[in-house]
């Protein structure tokens, strides 16, 4: 999976983000643009889609997470520390 590269101190994920959804879910992978697709419930406004999107990757993977690239944009390259890419891609698992 392209989405997911080691990075030094953790990993570097590529998400593709559709808002105003009725919950959080990892929706998928697009192979086209070598993304996890996944859906939010918040709006891009004032961060709070982005503020949802760390929130819940912190959740999922109990790790810190910052957004690196993307914060405008419905592409995102968000950086998950203290993990390696073959844990992350066990944690996804049940969504693919």
């Amino acid at each position: 999976m392209k989405a997911v590269k080691e990075s030094e101190g953790g990993i570097l994920v590529d998400v593709e983000v559709s808002t105003k959804s009725n919950k959080f879910e990892i929706s998928g992978y697009n192979t086209w643009r070598e993304a996890i697709e996944i859906r939010i419930k918040a709006v891009p406004q004032k961060g709070k889609a982005n503020k949802e999107i760390t929130k819940e990757f912190s959740k999922l993977t109990q790790n810190p997470v910052e957004i690196v690239s993307g914060h405008k944009s419905h592409h995102k390259t968000l950086k998950i520390y203290h993990i390696s890419k073959n844990e992350f891609l066990k944690i996804l698992e049940p969504y693919f």
